[in-house]
């Protein structure tokens, strides 16, 4: 499932995906750990990279001084040292970086208990619908006393996020198949999202109707047969990587061809979006939903 097929950028994206799967059904739990600290933290480690995110934008960049192995945004990132991820935090690491906060995964209760042990304060972060992004960067910005800027940000992704709905909400909604992951070349293990959780959310935003909106999860594996019958006017398939070849492109549009009696192939509204923010609850949901829209209703968004 998670070959290394085309190239660096690609494996890297495989990789990515798999442990958004992971994280989708593994995140558990609170999102403040018991343990306060007294003071606004000054030295952050960040494991989960939207949130990461969240830290530059209301400027407390400057505070983080470890990150994840898959955070790669904003740039500045990229000078910090890695301290492991969901399946595998360095915990040696993450301590040798007297960290005052460590922000972690939902589902790492294993690593907030060592982390209280040690007397360093989490924050735990679990990922759920689309309003959970704003609700999150509200209270990273009262724990870490950077409460009016972190009411900019979230107000701007709001009133962003109102804009798209808004624009698109003249035209009819298209049904669509939201497909997060599937076997390059081939129709199996297709993974698709279904009636709950943010990328759900951001299909409702986009002027979309999911097809799947009736199975209250986060994701699914579905059939082709499934498929069929459900039959979607788009298919809107996210790869969590740069632009590839137009040769790629093509390749994984034509896979599709074999399902030639659904309406999205019929009509040729079998869409690839590429990007590594598209996995990614955090702050850049509002270019997530962007690029949805644009999709869904071209006359509207342009291209």
């Amino acid at each position: 499932m998670i070959g290394c097929l085309d190239s660096r950028s690609l494996c890297r994206g495989r990789i990515l995906a798999a442990v958004f799967v992971i994280a989708l059904v593994a995140a558990t739990g609170d999102r403040i750990a018991p343990i306060a600290a007294q003071r606004p933290p000054q030295r952050i480690v960040s494991l989960v990279p939207s949130v990461t995110e969240m830290l530059f934008l209301i400027d407390a960049g400057a505070r983080v001084v470890g990150v994840s192995s898959f955070d790669h945004f904003p740039a500045d990132v990229d000078r910090l040292p890695r301290v492991g991820a969901l399946m595998d935090p360095d915990i040696e690491k993450i301590l040798s970086l007297r960290p005052d906060l460590v922000i972690t995964y939902g589902s790492q209760q294993d690593l907030a208990t060592r982390l209280a042990k040690a007397s360093v304060p989490v924050f735990s972060y679990r990922h759920g619908s689309l309003g959970d992004i704003t609700v999150t960067l509200r209270e990273l910005g009262r724990r870490l006393g950077s409460t009016s800027q972190a009411e900019n940000v979230a107000g701007r992704i709001e009133r962003s996020l109102d804009d798209i709905r808004r624009r698109v909400s003249i035209e009819a909604r298209p049904r669509v198949l939201l497909v997060i992951g599937r076997e390059p070349r081939s129709l199996r293990a297709i993974n698709v999202g279904g009636g709950y959780g943010f990328l759900h959310d951001l299909l409702e935003v986009a002027g979309g109707t999911n097809v799947f909106a009736d199975v209250k999860r986060e994701s699914l594996l579905v059939s082709t047969e499934t498929i069929l019958s459900r039959a979607p006017d788009v298919i809107l398939e996210l790869h969590y990587t740069d632009t590839p070849s137009p040769t790629f492109v093509e390749r994984e549009r034509a896979t599709w061809s074999v399902l030639s009696a659904v309406p999205a192939v019929k009509h040729g509204r079998v869409e690839l979006l590429f990007g590594e923010e598209l996995v990614l609850p955090g702050p850049r949901v509002v270019v997530t939903a962007a690029a949805f829209a644009r999709v869904l209703h071209p006359s509207l968004m342009g291209r």
